[in-house]
């Protein structure tokens, strides 16, 4: 892993705090274990701004500051029994899917491919990261765990997948800009 710049790692932590705050939107669903919540925005701007090695950086501080009790997570919540829940799939899936995000975006402004990035890393690799997840740890099955663990949240993801592109790429314009 390289060496990230004071304006990278600057970023990492405005972002880590940015979905810190994220987190605190969230509505449970009375059939789901999976909350609504904006934690999903934020890890789409994320990698949707941040080089791969930043994204990368950025959502591992995230858990790790999650793991050791601090309630960054849906609910308020925090500590190693919520990563190893039914929701803790998810999470995992933040990470990577930043990466594939920030990967697939490269430095494009482009609110097309960040669309196209967005969708891969922050729909698809962390549903099926959290819904296989899911339906592991609650032996509720596969089907099961996309009925109640991705399904419901479709609209919503497509939603903050064109915002989080919007703002990402009039992010990345103005950061390009100071230099």
């Amino acid at each position: 892993m390289k060496n990230m710049t004071l304006r990278e790692s600057m970023l990492s932590a405005m972002f880590v705090a940015i979905i810190c705050v994220l987190t605190y939107i969230t509505i449970p669903l009375p059939f789901s274990p999976v909350p609504i919540t904006g934690q999903t925005l934020g890890i789409m701007l994320v990698g949707m701004v941040l080089s791969t090695n930043a994204s990368f950086v950025t959502l591992l501080v995230y858990i790790l500051i999650g793991a050791i009790g601090l309630p960054v997570f849906s609910g308020a919540s925090g500590g190693l029994g919520v990563l190893f829940g039914p929701t803790g799939g998810y999470i995992f899936g933040f990470l990577i899917g930043a990466v594939i995000i920030s990967y697939i975006a490269g430095k494009s402004s482009d609110v097309k491919k960040l669309i196209i990035a967005g969708f891969v890393g922050g729909i698809l690799v962390v549903d099926l990261i959290g819904m296989t997840w899911l339906a592991f740890s609650t032996g509720m099955g596969l089907k099961k765990a996309f009925m109640f663990g991705v399904l419901p949240f479709l609209i919503g993801d497509g939603l903050k997948l064109v915002l989080s592109a919007l703002v990402a790429s009039k992010i990345k314009k103005h950061l390009s800009h100071m230099g």
